[in-house]
């Protein structure tokens, strides 16, 4: 947990869940919203193709440059929703670990969802992301 977001958990709720439930940021925090990180490679390609972890591997390799650029860390993350194309949980699975441990003890609150498709040829995951920072 940083300065900058503080994770919130309640022993009213399972413990089940691999995150905090909920999240805040202090008031004069700058936020940051993230487009969906996808799994594309700078040529805008998409890789990993069929494998949710590798492509879930890229997209928080992709959020995390894109938040270097916004000024932020992993750590700043406030929240976090993982797309993953698919119907098997097994598949949505897969995707969540990579994001799970990128994020370690940052455990932010989460949604996972299976949809039916994403915008890329071949895209099987997307990460979206908010953040908060103090300038």
């Amino acid at each position: 947990m940083t300065k900058n977001v503080s994770l919130i958990r309640s022993n009213s709720l399972s413990d089940v869940a691999e995150y905090a439930y909920a999240s805040t940021a202090p008031a004069d925090s700058r936020l940051i919203f993230l487009a969906g990180s996808c799994p594309l490679d700078e040529d805008g390609a998409t890789v990993a193709v069929g494998d949710y972890a590798g492509q879930a591997a890229k997209c928080v390799e992709n959020m995390q440059i894109a938040l270097r650029a916004a000024g932020a860390t992993i750590e700043d993350v406030l929240s976090t929703r993982v797309l993953v194309a698919s119907a098997r949980q097994a598949d949505l699975v897969s995707a969540w670990e990579v994001v799970r441990d990128a994020f370690g003890s940052h455990d932010v609150p989460s949604t996972l969802l299976g949809v039916t498709v994403l915008g890329y040829d071949d895209q099987l995951v997307e990460i979206e992301a908010v953040a908060a920072v103090r300038d």
